[in-house]
């Protein structure tokens, strides 16, 4: 139609794991804020030990008791609440999400309360800088997926450092603990303040990402007193998602192990790492 010619499709010649790749280096190092959780790994995969380097300043942030609800309304109806409350102590509120389609949700919850707000997705890229340079303003409100904006200091306004600094919201546990760090380390950076809390259900999605499905099915079922509610939910929460940590440790090892087993095969990549 277009008169262009096409191409041919893309063929793989070779391919080869992270792993592998990785092991090839004759000198291998890396930096990261959250590898303690993974030491265990590093060291049996690249024989890389994990070191602690202190920070430069100390951290002054302040991490809530985690707020558990039984359903999945009730705790996206407490982060509005919980934003609109920080907005009106002129704190500047950073609300994290799983996905795109969340990061959506919660903006139409945001704007039907009459809160004005900025999303920072991968359909908002562009116009990432712009947002995150507004972040830190008194009042703001920015809701952000896991992957929008890392690595990028939040510039806090002198009204909100008085204020108590950024307040990061994290709306569900992740499948992996470091990228929850991740998201709690967007505030209080370089000896800013700042204050996290998570707001979770029992109907999140790492809830039904794992084994735990007969016995998350009967504690839904049972009509436990608030406290035991709160408590038994951050349990099987903590439970998911150690349980899928494990399944990806698992599935990258023997991903390993299987190129192996091809390279001695097809020995024809010289010996190995």
């Amino acid at each position: 139609k277009e008169r262009v010619e096409i191409t041919d499709p893309a063929e793989s010649l070779a391919r080869i794991t992270y792993q592998r790749f990785f092991r090839r280096y004759l000198r291998l190092g890396a930096m990261t804020g959250t590898a303690q959780e993974v030491a265990g790994e590093l060291w049996s995969v690249y024989r890389l030990p994990v070191v602690k380097i202190p920070s430069n300043k100390p951290s002054i942030r302040r991490s809530f008791p985690t707020r558990m609800h039984r359903t999945a309304d009730a705790k996206w109806q407490d982060v509005v609440a919980h934003a609109k409350a920080m907005q009106a102590k002129h704190r500047a509120v950073l609300i994290g999400t799983r996905s795109v389609e969340t990061s959506e949700k919660l903006s139409e919850l945001l704007t039907r309360a009459g809160l004005d707000h900025a999303v920072l997705n991968a359909r908002q890229d562009r116009r990432e800088a712009e947002i995150v340079a507004q972040a830190g303003q008194a009042g703001r409100i920015t809701v952000a997926t896991n992957m929008a904006g890392r690595g990028t200091d939040i510039q806090l306004a002198p009204e909100v450092a008085e204020s108590g600094g950024l307040h990061v919201i994290a709306t569900e546990r992740n499948e992996a603990r470091r990228i929850d760090r991740q998201l709690f380390g967007r505030c209080a950076r370089q000896g800013d303040p700042g204050s996290v809390v998570a707001i979770l259900s029992w109907e999140d999605e790492i809830m039904d990402s794992c084994a735990l499905g007969p016995i998350l099915g009967l504690a839904r079922k049972i009509n436990w007193p608030s406290p035991l509610t709160h408590w038994t939910g951050q349990a099987l929460t903590r439970a998911a998602q150690r349980a899928v940590e494990r399944r990806h440790a698992r599935t990258r090892r023997n991903l390993l192990r299987q190129d192996q087993r091809l390279d001695d095969i097809f020995a024809i990549s010289g010996p190995m790492e």
